[in-house]
């Protein structure tokens, strides 16, 4: 067969082949940047599962029909910043931001990437989006309204423990939602005649330092939040209990560790949907006109084994109640 007669029959043949298949010889895999918080996989490793989990339950198969390029910033403001960088420069398709630094760093790199922020607390006070009907730039996502369940938060809290008087406060301050955090315990406290007192910490050795000064001076509780402390969940839970200071958290996930009560939202939910809405922006939803969702279930999660060993009795109204129950 002459040469220009096999080119043609070879066109021709691509030509009649069915459109889904020339479509996938054609199409572009579409590149999405994660940006998680802690430091490695192992530390994300219950999120990251479920995202891997969601990706896949929507028919996408990292480096086949999608490529999922992680990024984990070790709570360092500057990785944030300089991967936020990175993706914005290869001009990946999306970015999943986990946390509000992730998000705001993102937004700082882009404003035509769409950015999808899986934990927020607040995106119109974060700056990330106008409103939460009509977000109306580059970024949507999820709202975590963890400030405004403070106060039911620490009701439980305080349901567990009577002679709650006396509360710590610890966060991450490099956190940009910290002072928020902080300010809406200081405002579910006053009327509750719970005094507080904030602890910044920022490693593991200074978590240890805080407990033991909670503990030395009479503290009857520490409420917890920010990424740092769920990275160094394991850690923490163990400085918590060799101090015997009972622990108050937002997220279920770190109760298994040590930590005595949590009430949030379901982190698992937060995140599968959260890869719902890239895939919405992938099939060509335009993210300003995505509105940002609420959680719609609070979870509550009680550790009797923490419990009993600081000898607490957990009240049958929060048994029944729970969402969990650690033993």
């Amino acid at each position: 067969m002459r040469r220009r007669d096999f080119i043609v029959l070879f066109c021709g043949a691509v030509t009649a082949w069915p459109p889904a298949v020339r479509a996938q010889q054609t199409r572009k895999v579409p590149r999405v940047g994660v940006l998680w918080h802690a430091a490695n996989a192992e530390q994300e490793d219950v999120y990251l599962r479920v995202v891997t989990k969601a990706f896949a339950d929507l028919g996408y198969v990292d480096s086949k029909n999608i490529q999922l390029e992680h990024r984990f910033p070790a709570e360092q403001p500057d990785r944030f910043r300089a991967f936020a960088r990175e993706f914005a420069e290869s001009k990946v398709d999306v970015i999943l931001a986990v946390t509000t630094l992730g998000a705001q760093e993102a937004k700082r790199a882009t404003n035509t990437i769409p950015i999808v922020v899986a934990l927020d607390a607040d995106p119109v006070a974060s700056g990330l989006v106008e409103s939460l009907a009509r977000p109306g730039g580059n970024v949507t996502g999820l709202s975590l309204m963890s400030i405004d369940v403070s106060g039911k938060r620490l009701a439980l809290f305080k349901e567990l423990i009577p002679s709650l008087s006396r509360m710590a406060i610890m966060v991450d301050p490099r956190d940009p939602v910290a002072p928020r955090i902080r300010a809406g315990y200081e405002r579910a406290a006053k009327p509750m005649a719970v005094s507080t007192q904030n602890f910044g910490v920022t490693t593991l050795d200074e978590i240890e330092q805080a407990f033991a000064a909670i503990s030395r001076d009479g503290f009857d509780g520490v409420a917890l939040a920010g990424p740092l402390l769920f990275n160094e969940r394991v850690g923490l839970g163990a400085s918590a209990l060799k101090h015997k200071v009972p622990t108050l958290s937002l997220i279920g996930e770190m109760v298994p560790h040590g930590l005595l009560l949590s009430y949030g939202q379901d982190f698992p939910d937060f995140f599968r949907r959260s890869v719902g809405y890239v895939d919405k922006i992938l099939r060509g939803a335009n993210p300003a006109d995505l509105p940002v969702e609420q959680p719609t279930h609070f979870k509550l999660v009680i550790n009797s084994r923490i419990a009993k060993a600081l000898g607490i009795n957990i009240p049958q109204s929060l048994l029944v109640t729970a969402d969990e129950v650690v033993e």
